[in-house]
């Protein structure tokens, strides 16, 4: 006699855990969170793997690294996450390094990809590369409204250095 089993419903742990500093920066199809698994000290192998499940649970289709480093690449990977390395820090080249950028966010989120950037932390790299490109991507076409709206989404002030990065494209072309 055969007996039939219900569907196991996913546990609450195989859903992982939301990276920490989360935000969305286009709802439902681009966001930003720290490194999974956190940054320097704070950096833990089991919440990274969590990190990465919900990502993946979550439907994302790429995660972006910024990181200059290769970390958590082969974690990726692993856990079946596709992901696009384009390690940027403050001494690069801004218009080449963002003129690769751009338009490979733009196309992914145009193919319907959800798509999840991060660097070590959510700071104002990642502001304002994400400010960058809500502006090169004409979302807003005005530099202190772009500013004020990459601030209020992050609940964090922009250095100089991420507002630079909305100027720089603002010189950019889509």
């Amino acid at each position: 006699m055969f007996s039939v089993m219900a569907p196991r419903t996913k546990g609450k742990w195989a859903q992982g855990i939301q990276p920490r500093n989360f935000s969305w920066i286009i709802k439902d199809q681009l966001a930003v969170c720290e490194r999974p698994g956190g940054y320097g000290s704070n950096h833990r192998r089991v919440r990274r793997q969590e990190e990465i499940i919900w990502i993946r649970e979550q439907g994302f289709g790429c995660i972006v690294s910024l990181i200059a480093a290769p970390h958590n690449l082969h974690n990726y990977e692993e856990l079946g996450v596709p992901y696009i390395h384009r390690p940027f820090s403050v001494g690069d080249d801004a218009p080449a390094a963002l003129g690769q950028l751009y338009p490979e966010i733009y196309q992914m989120l145009r193919n319907g990809t959800k798509i999840i950037v991060h660097s070590e932390e959510v700071g104002d790299k990642v502001a304002g590369v994400m400010g960058g490109y809500i502006r090169w991507a004409k979302l807003v076409t005005d530099g202190p409204k772009c500013t004020t709206l990459i601030e209020t989404i992050l609940s964090r002030q922009l250095d100089p250095f991420g507002r630079s990065l909305i100027g720089v494209a603002a010189a950019m072309r889509p």
